[in-house]
C-alpha cells in the first residue's frame, strides 16, 4: 500500500511540474506551482535535488557556535534536518521563501522538531535584511536558478554577510562553450538541451551565475557533479556545490 501511495503521490507531483505555470508576478507564478504539490514536495525533490546534505553539512561542521544563518530559498525547511544535530549552535536561522505554502511546511517541521532559533520571513530574497545586521553563513539550495534578478539575490546575500562570512550554494547549471581551467565542459546537447527543459517549470539554468560567484567571492570549494532524474534512468542533469566567502575590505 506504501509503494502505491508513494507511486500516486509521484505522479500527482510529476502533473504539476508539467502543467503551465500562471501568475502576473513572480511570488504568484510561484505560489501557483508550489501550492498544489507542497505536501508531497520533499519526498520527491530528495531523489532529485542532489548535494544539499553535503552543502549543509559542510557549512555546519565550521565555527559555528552563536552564528546566523540565512537560507534563501529554503521553502519547506527540510534542508535544516541533515544537520538537525547542530542547530542548537546557531543564535539564529532564517528561512526566506516568497512561497507561503513552502513556508507553511516549514514552520510546520519547526514546530515538530521543536527548533526554537528557527523563524521563517515571507520576503522577496533581493531585498531582505537580516535583522541582527549581518550574517555568518547564507545559503541557496536550488533557488538561485528560480529568481529572475539572481544577481542582485547574489549582491544580497553579499551585502548582508559579515566579512570573511560563508556563502553555500547547489544548483542546477550548463557550462560556457569554453569554461575556465579547471571546469567541467558539458556536450553541446547537455548546454541546449537542459536549460530548455527546466525552462517549462520556470527553472533557468546557465553558466553565468557559477561565473558570478566566482568573481564576487574567494572560492572555498567547487564541486561540479551529474545527478539522475525521477522517472528517466540513464539521463543525468550537472549540477554544482560552490562554498566561498565574502571578502574582507583592506
Amino acid at each position: 500500500m506504501s509503494v502505491l501511495s508513494d507511486l500516486i503521490s509521484d505522479l500527482k507531483t510529476v502533473y504539476h511540474l508539467a502543467k503551465p505555470i500562471r501568475g502576473d508576478s513572480h511570488q504568484e507564478r510561484l505560489e501557483n506551482f508550489y501550492r498544489t504539490q507542497s505536501t508531497d514536495y520533499d519526498r520527491f525533490r530528495r531523489r532529485l535535488l542532489k548535494g544539499r546534505e553535503e552543502l549543509y553539512q559542510s557549512l555546519a561542521d565550521s565555527d559555528s557556535n552563536g552564528c546566523v544563518w540565512v537560507d534563501f530559498g529554503g521553502g519547506t525547511g527540510s534542508n535544516l534536518e541533515s544537520i538537525a544535530d547542530r542547530l542548537s549552535k546557531f543564535s539564529k536561522i532564517y528561512i526566506v521563501d516568497l512561497s507561503p505554502s513552502l513556508l507553511e511546511v516549514a514552520r510546520g517541521r519547526i514546530a515538530d522538531h521543536g527548533w526554537t532559533n528557527v523563524t521563517t520571513v515571507e520576503a522577496d530574497i533581493t531585498q531582505f535584511l537580516q535583522p541582527e545586521g549581518v550574517a555568518d553563513i547564507v545559503t541557496f539550495s536550488y533557488s538561485l536558478t528560480m529568481i529572475p534578478e539572481w544577481f542582485a539575490a547574489i549582491e544580497q546575500a553579499e551585502k548582508i554577510l559579515k566579512p570573511g562570512g560563508m556563502i553555500g550554494v547547489v544548483d542546477f547549471y550548463v557550462s560556457h562553450k569554453h569554461p575556465p581551467e579547471g571546469w567541467q565542459r558539458h556536450s553541446f546537447l547537455a548546454r541546449h538541451f537542459w536549460p530548455i527543459w527546466f525552462a517549462t517549470d520556470n527553472v533557468f539554468l546557465c553558466p553565468n551565475r557559477l561565473g558570478y560567484l566566482h568573481h564576487k567571492f574567494d572560492t572555498v570549494s567547487l564541486t561540479e557533479k551529474m545527478g539522475n532524474l525521477p522517472f528517466l534512468p540513464g539521463l543525468k542533469v550537472p549540477y554544482y556545490r560552490f562554498i566561498g566567502r565574502k571578502r574582507c575590505k583592506t
